[in-house]
């Protein structure tokens, strides 16, 4: 039995098939419900674009438990070079990180470093698509095609990536059977109702499940 735990904007700790996940670990943000300290255990950390509210704190994190950081190449490389275990990459690629396959695809964003990617998860257990920052795209479809994510973490907060609306237009090319929103509610500029999403996705009577996490909690599958 895995789970998913909503860190806070779009960082999240992830367990599946027994192995911990760090997507996007800003632990620092203004929602985490931990601190750095509590972080003993780490096998993959996984970070989506060059900017500090999703580079985080993985160089930290990097350091303390040995966790190879899978980066596109250019920000493994700047991360590498302070002194975190790299795996550099880019999209379309797939590495395998003790039995987890991770599938790099890509995202519609800017980045400090290289291309801004999204990250798909692949275990026995599950599969966990995020989508790093983006607006929507069609060819998330040709991701749920190729690779069937049971469940999506999306951004709602608009401004800086997609809205809920885009979000519901997302959930309808990627045909998951679980979001849980993200990157929302953390800044003014991006404060959303997750109701809204809940109401497109009605709207348009997709069957998905929405779970909309507080900071801290878990969804179990």
């Amino acid at each position: 039995m895995g789970y998913i735990k909503w860190l806070g904007h779009a960082a999240f700790e992830a367990e599946v098939d027994g192995k911990i996940v760090y997507f996007d670990p800003w632990i620092t943000n203004p929602l985490s419900p931990i601190k750095l300290d509590d972080i003993v255990r780490a096998d993959v950390i996984l970070v989506s674009h060059g900017h500090f509210d999703h580079t985080g704190e993985s160089i930290e994190i990097s350091k303390k438990t040995g966790a190879p950081i899978i980066a596109v190449y250019e920000i493994a490389e700047e991360l590498g070079r302070k002194g975190a275990k790299t795996i550099g990459m880019n999209i379309g690629g797939t590495v395998e990180i003790k039995g987890l396959q991770i599938v790099m695809v890509q995202a519609f964003h800017s980045s400090l470093w290289g291309a801004p990617a999204g990250f798909v998860v692949i275990g026995k257990e599950t599969s966990i698509y995020h989508a790093g920052d983006t607006g929507v795209f069609y060819d998330m479809k040709l991701i749920g095609e190729l690779y069937s994510p049971k469940i999506a973490l999306l951004p709602i907060g608009s401004h800086f990536t997609m809205g809920p609306y885009e979000a519901a237009k997302a959930i309808e090319l990627l045909q998951p059977e679980v979001v849980i929103p993200m990157h929302y509610g953390t800044f003014d500029v991006i404060k959303r109702d997750v109701k809204e999403l809940i109401e497109e996705v009605k709207r348009r009577k997709l069957k998905v499940n929405v779970v909309a996490l507080k900071p801290g909690e878990k969804y179990v599958f």
